[in-house]
């Protein structure tokens, strides 16, 4: 469990898409960026796609996004753990200023009461966070209970926070790894938000917490921005939230990157916002 996430093999992957699908792509080349990888690909008629790991399941939630006005791609095909989605315009941005993160909070107030209860509720009714026990590839305690002290000092603080509160429950769309990365823009204006694989039913200010951390990373001077909108969260739950962020990039530093990435994050775990 505490081996580093493999990457995307497209080659693998458009292999058994033809196994199970009789669909034969071409693969394009990589995609730039991401920790697990996506590769772009082309049909039989030349359009490009791009390919990825993901749950088919996601694609149930994926229209609910695009009907409320969310640039999502839509995705083509699901077979097996991979899909194959709409190449939609735009770049990750290079560097965040306080009107792209504007435009990503404005997209973001769309996710609010997308999944209520009811027909709409297929991705379950709880995002768990793993906070009593390792989730499923990420989230992992093991890599922290051995790295050392200061880790297993913060595992403790994220058992402790998960006996209060162990679920992002709610009735909104939560993406479940919102950050600039996985947005796309193309002059100035937000075009879309990709990799939904995580995606779920419960509290989209999770997001928000996710995109804290990231905003700590490429752009500490804009945290105010994002400290306004979670000073309204319940105080249980940002412990919460903010445990389940510490926790997944502790673990993922630990195993796919290094004692800098290691240390970074550990600092910024311990600024829980008062």
């Amino acid at each position: 469990m505490t081996d580093p996430v493999r990457r995307l093999d497209p080659y693998a992957a458009i292999g058994a898409i033809a196994e199970h699908t009789g669909v034969r792509l071409r693969y394009d080349g990589p995609c730039a960026g991401g920790e697990v990888g996506a590769a772009y690909v082309r049909w039989p008629d030349g359009t490009r796609s791009v390919l990825s790991s993901g749950r088919a399941a996601t694609a149930q939630l994926i229209p609910i996004a695009r009907a409320a006005g969310i640039p999502a791609p839509e995705y083509l095909l699901c077979a097996g753990p991979y899909v194959v989605q709409e190449l939609l315009p735009g770049v990750p941005p290079a560097s965040l200023d306080a009107d792209a993160l504007g435009q990503l909070l404005a997209v973001h107030d769309l996710f609010a009461g997308l999944m209520p209860a009811g027909p709409n509720a297929r991705a379950g009714s709880e995002l768990e966070l793993f906070l009593r026990r390792s989730g499923p590839g990420f989230c992992v305690h093991e890599t922290l209970a051995a790295y050392d002290g200061r880790t297993r000092a913060l595992l403790r603080r994220v058992r402790e926070a998960g006996e209060d509160r162990d679920v992002a429950d709610g009735d909104d769309l939560v993406h479940l790894d919102f950050h600039p990365g996985n947005t796309l823009f193309g002059d100035g204006t937000l075009t879309g938000v990709v990799d939904w694989d995580g995606a779920g039913r419960g509290d989209r200010a999770l997001d928000l917490v996710t995109l804290r951390f990231d905003v700590a990373l490429r752009s500490p001077a804009l945290l105010p921005m994002l400290d306004e909108r979670l000073a309204a969260l319940a105080p249980d739950r940002l412990r919460a939230y903010w445990a389940h962020m510490s926790l997944r990039l502790v673990d993922w530093a630990i195993r796919h990157h290094g004692p800098s990435d290691v240390d970074f994050w550990l600092r910024v775990a311990a600024g829980l916002p008062s």
